[in-house]
C-alpha cells in the first residue's frame, strides 16, 4: 500500500497538481499589477556616445533614404497616409470581415464548432511608415516603384470560438510587418485614374512577428517562458513558431517575384488596347448592273472599303471610266484587330471631276462569317443605306463581286520557332534552310512613336516625325512650343516578306506655326535597322537622334508574320 500510494501521489502531483498550479500562477502573474518602485527608467544615450557595435546595431532602423541614393524620402505621403489610416482601417476590416465570413462559415458545424465570429477588428491608431520609395524608369507603358514599407502597429483583433458551449477568445497583439513589395501600375491609360491594373510582388521574404492572447492571457508574459518558445519556435516544434513561419512561407510562396498580385482598377473592355490579331485580303473582282448617273447614261464607278472601329483613311479602287459593268480584280490588306465584331464595308461610288461624287451603292460583310485562311467568295446586292425596312432600299443598284480571305498572325514568335526548328533537326544539315523558310512570309510592321526628348530646334520648336520606309511616308501630329513631344501614335507597314537586312528612317522635324524666314526645320534623325525586330518579334528602346546634341527618340517596333 505504501507503494500504490506513493506511485498515486506522484502522479497526482504531476498531471493534476502541476498543470493547476502553472495555470494559477500564470494568471496571479498576468494580472497583478508591479509596484512603482520596480519599474525602472529607460537609459537614453547620445549616438555620439555610443560605441561601434550599439551602432551597428542600430544600422537597420536607418531610414533608406538615408543609406541609398536610390530611394526618397517620402515624408508627405507618409503624412497623407496619417490623416487617412481611420478611414483606410474600417475600409480594411469590412473587407476582411466580407471575405472571412464565408470561410468561418465552412468550419460552423464542424468539430464541434458552433460558431466563429470577429468581436472586435480594428487595425488599431498606428499607420504603416514609408522609410523610402524608389522608382524604375521602364519603356513600357506602366509605372514601376518600390517602397520599403514598416508596420508596428496596434491592432485589436478579437475572434471569438464557441465550442461546446465554452467560449475561447483568441486575440492578435504586437504585429509587425516589414515588407518589401514591388508596385506596377499597367497600362497607363487616358482614363482616370489613368491605370488600369495593379500588380503587386514582394522583392524579397517578408518579416511577419505577432503575439496571440488566450482568455485575455499572454503567454509570452511568464519568466523564462519567451526564450523557451524562442527555441521551440526555431526547432518549429511550438505551435505559434510554426503559425508564424507558414504565414510567412504562404505570404512569400505567393506573392514573391516573379509571381504577382493583380488588383483590377478599371473595367477590362473600356481600357483594352486593340491590337491587331490579323490581316483581311479584300480581292474587289466586279460590278455588274450598276446605275447611271451621268448624262449619256453611264457611269464612272470606283470602290471604297474599310472596316469598322477604323480611323484610317479608306482604300479606293482605280475609277472604270463609262462602264457599268467594271472588272477591277484588284487586291488590298486590311488590318483586322476584332474578327467577332468587325464589319468590312464597301461603298461603290460615280467619279465626277467637279463637285461631290454619287454613292451608287453600298454593302456591309461582317468578318465572323470567314474562316481563317479560307477564300470565300460574296456576290452582293448594293442598297442605298443599311436600313433594310426602307422601302427605297428595294431598288435595284446591281451587284458586287468580292473574294474575302482572314489570314490571322502567328502566335509563337519566329525567333521561338525557329529553335524550336533547330532542335528538333539537331544533326541535320538543313538548319539554315530551315532558319530561311521560318523566317519567310508575310506580316506587319508596327512602328509606335511614344515621344521625344530634350529635341531643340534653333529657331522653332513644334515638333513632329516622319516615319520612312522604302517610299512610303507616315507623320505625326505636330505638338507646339515642347522639347518634349509625346505623340504615342502607331503606324502599320503591311509587307509581303520579312524585312530582313532592311532599315527604317525616323526624323524629327520641326515646323512653323508663324510667320517666320524659316519654315521647317530638322531636330535630329536615326535610322533603326530592323533585323532584330524580326528575329525578336519586337524591339523597345530610346534611340539618340543624329545631328541633334542631346535629342532622344522613343520608338516601339513589332513584327506580326501571317
Amino acid at each position: 500500500m505504501g507503494f500504490l500510494s506513493s506511485v498515486l501521489g506522484v502522479l497526482g502531483f504531476g498531471f493534476i497538481g502541476l498543470p493547476i498550479g502553472l495555470l494559477v500562477g500564470f494568471f496571479l502573474f498576468i494580472y497583478s499589477k508591479p509596484n512603482d518602485d520596480q519599474i525602472e527608467e529607460p537609459l537614453v544615450t547620445p549616438l555620439c556616445e555610443l560605441d561601434t557595435i550599439p551602432l551597428f546595431d542600430l544600422l537597420p532602423e536607418i531610414p533608406l533614404w538615408v543609406k541609398n541614393p536610390d530611394y526618397e524620402r517620402v515624408d508627405w505621403l507618409n503624412r497623407f497616409l496619417s490623416d487617412m489610416w481611420p478611414y483606410l482601417d474600417k475600409a480594411i476590416c469590412a473587407n476582411v470581415r466580407t471575405t472571412a465570413q464565408p470561410i468561418f462559415d465552412e468550419y460552423s458545424g464542424k468539430f464541434k464548432i458552433e460558431s466563429i465570429e470577429f468581436e472586435n477588428l480594428t487595425l488599431g491608431t498606428l499607420p504603416p511608415t514609408i522609410y523610402g520609395i524608389r522608382v524604375y524608369e521602364t519603356n513600357e507603358n506602366q509605372l514601376v516603384m518600390e517602397p520599403a514599407l514598416r508596420w508596428a502597429g496596434n491592432p485589436n483583433i478579437v475572434l471569438v470560438l464557441k465550442l461546446l458551449s465554452f467560449r475561447i477568445t483568441v486575440q492578435l497583439v504586437d504585429l509587425q510587418i516589414f515588407a518589401a513589395p514591388r508596385i506596377t501600375l499597367k497600362p497607363l491609360v487616358p482614363t482616370f485614374p489613368c491605370f488600369a491594373t495593379m500588380v503587386v510582388s514582394l522583392m524579397e521574404r517578408p518579416h511577419v512577428d505577432f503575439g496571440i492572447k488566450i482568455l485575455g492571457g499572454d503567454i509570452m508574459s511568464i519568466p523564462g517562458l519567451y526564450q523557451f518558445i524562442q527555441v521551440l519556435n526555431w526547432c518549429s516544434l511550438l505551435p505559434l513558431g510554426f503559425l508564424q513561419k507558414c504565414i510567412t512561407k504562404y505570404v512569400a510562396g505567393i506573392y514573391i517575384w516573379p509571381q504577382t498580385y493583380e488588383i483590377p482598377i478599371l473595367d477590362a473592355s473600356s481600357v483594352a488596347i486593340k491590337k491587331p490579331v490579323g490581316i483581311l485580303h479584300v480581292k474587289v473582282v466586279r460590278a455588274s448592273k450598276l446605275l447611271k448617273k451621268d448624262f449619256l447614261g453611264t457611269s464612272d464607278p470606283y470602290v471604297k472599303l474599310s472596316l469598322t472601329g477604323e480611323k484610317l483613311p479608306w482604300k479606293k479602287t482605280t475609277v472604270k471610266k463609262k462602264n457599268l459593268n467594271p472588272e477591277w480584280n484588284e487586291n488590298f490588306k486590311l488590318v483586322v484587330k476584332e474578327p467577332e465584331s468587325q464589319i468590312l464595308q464597301l461603298q461603290v461610288f460615280d467619279w465626277d471631276k467637279v463637285g461631290g461624287h454619287d454613292r451608287l451603292g453600298m454593302q456591309l460583310v461582317p468578318l465572323k462569317l470567314l474562316t481563317p485562311h479560307e477564300t470565300k467568295e460574296f456576290t452582293l446586292d448594293l442598297l442605298k443605306h443599311t436600313n433594310i425596312s426602307d422601302p427605297k432600299d428595294m431598288k435595284q443598284r446591281g451587284k458586287i463581286v468580292v473574294e474575302l480571305t482572314y489570314v490571322p498572325f502567328k502566335e509563337d514568335s519566329i525567333k521561338f520557332s525557329s529553335v524550336s526548328k533547330k532542335y528538333s533537326r539537331k544533326g541535320s544539315g538543313n538548319d539554315q534552310s530551315s532558319d530561311e523558310e521560318a523566317l519567310s512570309g508575310a506580316g506587319l510592321l508596327s512602328v509606335l512613336v511614344q515621344g521625344a526628348e530634350d529635341v531643340e530646334g534653333e529657331n522653332h520648336n513644334n515638333p513632329y516625325a516622319i516615319i520612312l520606309y522604302k517610299g512610303d511616308k507616315k507623320r505625326t501630329k505636330m505638338i507646339r512650343k515642347t522639347r518634349d513631344p509625346a505623340w504615342n501614335e502607331e503606324f502599320q507597314f503591311m509587307l509581303d516578306e520579312p524585312p530582313l537586312h532592311e532599315k527604317i528612317h525616323i526624323e524629327v522635324m520641326s515646323k512653323r506655326t508663324g510667320i517666320r524666314f524659316w519654315s521647317k526645320e530638322s531636330l535630329g534623325h536615326v535610322e533603326i535597322n530592323l533585323t532584330d525586330v524580326v528575329h525578336n518579334g519586337r524591339i523597345n528602346e530610346k534611340y539618340h537622334l543624329i545631328n541633334s546634341k542631346r535629342g532622344v527618340i522613343h520608338v516601339d517596333i513589332r513584327w506580326k508574320m501571317i
